[in-house]
């Protein structure tokens, strides 16, 4: 049986709680991730920012803002502030397919894996289509192999 450590990414970016606004849009740009665990400074995981957090706290283009005012507002909220704290975690040992049905059913996005509070690992949506891919190419490789094998 397949378990969330077998898929989960573990080389994370994660922030710290105490980090602004303006870190975590330049770490998502940079990075091109939609997700950003944030851990305190014990290195627990306390929260979760997406980018549809930062389009909901983000500073309306129709107040006509420049992009400099607008990254000194950034720069002074703490993502604390704006961050999700209720977030459904995971463990490294949750099955798979468990993992797979509350993304799906919860329509979450990923997964944040935690063990005795540390984050350990995060699991997106784009891991699944990843292994989808995978297991698509495999079988598609199986089925290829049958149709060339000589009968007996």
């Amino acid at each position: 049986m397949l378990l969330t450590r077998d898929l989960m990414t573990e080389d994370l970016i994660a922030l710290r709680d105490t980090d602004s606004l303006l870190a975590a849009k330049k770490t998502m740009e940079e990075a091109r991730i939609r997700h950003l665990p944030v851990i305190d400074a014990a290195g627990a995981f306390v929260g979760l920012l997406t980018h549809r957090d930062m389009l909901a706290a983000s500073v309306s283009r129709l107040a006509e803002i420049d992009k400099a005012t607008e990254d000194e507002i950034y720069d002074g909220i703490p993502i604390a502030e704006v961050m999700r704290a209720d977030v459904a975690m995971a463990t490294p040992e949750l099955p798979l397919r468990q993992a797979a049905e509350v993304l799906l059913t919860q329509k979450y996005g990923c997964l944040p894996i935690v063990e005795t509070g540390k984050l350990v690992g995060i699991i997106t949506a784009s891991d699944f289509i990843r292994l989808s891919l995978d297991l698509m190419d495999a079988l598609e490789a199986s089925e290829k192999f049958e149709e060339e094998e000589p009968a007996e």
